[in-house]
């Protein structure tokens, strides 16, 4: 006897055909929007001609300012329209300035009804990934919304039930646009090519990934 084909349950991106779809990015810090989504974001712009993207920096300063607007440049290249904002929310104090990052969102609701958001995990042990993706939830109420994951120290590293396929050459430019914008991170010793390259090979065997590879997320709520 044969074994059975077991197959995951897919979805396709749908939105109404008169208006580009709206796509929001949120990263508590200035690469976890690329770390986390950035080969999902790619591969969208690639397939989908009209896409507006907001893209979100909450914590950025000095160098790192000018690193988050070249690799936002870079990675919407192909956005038929974007706004790239980087805020300048005190590193690693998140949970400490909540009031002030509370009325950032609050503002950033009246910008915008996305189609779909893309923030960190509410899990995260890093206290502004946290705080970041709280508010996401806080804020947006009738909005897709997709948790994404960023290696670390802490192994706080989980199993997303959401899947994006990614190809070879989709991945090998999300991790060459990483490492070429963020200079300032390569002395961190996760910042590494093949460290990313090893998180979304996994994801993709975890997904069954025709090409390999998969970013992987956390969707808690989805109405069919």
């Amino acid at each position: 006897m044969s074994n059975p084909v077991h197959e995951m349950l897919r979805f396709a991106f749908a939105t109404k055909k008169n208006r580009p779809i709206r796509i929001l990015c949120l990263g508590a810090h200035s690469d976890d929007i690329e770390i986390g989504c950035g080969g999902t974001i790619l591969r969208l712009l690639s397939e989908y001609d009209d896409v507006e993207v907001h893209w979100v920096v909450l914590g950025s300063s000095g160098q790192r300012d000018g690193e988050a607007f070249a690799s936002a440049e870079q990675f919407l290249a192909d956005a038929k329209k974007k706004e790239i904002i980087v805020e300048h929310f005190k590193d690693g104090y998140f949970p400490y300035v909540g009031k002030q990052i509370k009325d950032f969102f609050e503002a950033l609701k009246t910008k915008m009804s996305p189609d779909i958001i893309f923030t960190n995990y509410r899990n995260d042990l890093h206290q502004d990934h946290r705080l970041t993706s709280e508010l996401t939830w806080n804020t947006y109420r009738h909005n897709l919304i997709l948790e994404y994951e960023i290696m670390k120290y802490d192994g706080d590293i989980g199993s997303p039930n959401l899947f994006v396929h990614l190809d070879d050459t989709l991945c090998r430019k999300k991790i060459g646009l990483i490492m070429d914008c963020f200079k300032t991170q390569r002395e961190n010793d996760w910042f590494t090519s093949d460290a990313f390259l090893s998180l979304l090979r996994l994801r993709g065997i975890e997904s069954k990934a025709p090409g390999k590879y998969a970013e992987g997320f956390y969707c808690r709520k989805v109405v069919l």
